[in-house]
């Protein structure tokens, strides 16, 4: 198969569907979408866990970032 022949070949990737969870109280809405698969932690307790423990370090990355910053400059 030469180049040109490469080039014409369309591939349909599946688009991978992640849960969304969303979330609003009276100052913020957020939209959640969930990329890891916490149902692979079988025990409930450990699963919240380990979803409060990356949203701890989502959150602590996020506030880390430039863009927090700006965010709170503007809003």
């Amino acid at each position: 198969m030469d180049l040109k022949e490469f080039d014409s070949l369309e591939i349909e990737l599946p688009e991978i569907e992640y849960p969304e969870i969303e979330l609003e109280t009276d100052d913020i809405k957020l939209i959640l979408t969930l990329k890891k698969d916490y149902s692979k932690i079988k025990d409930i307790e450990n699963r919240k866990k380990e979803f409060i423990k990356d949203m701890k370090e989502f959150i602590d990355e996020f506030v880390a970032n430039p863009e927090f910053d700006e965010l709170m400059e503007y809003y």
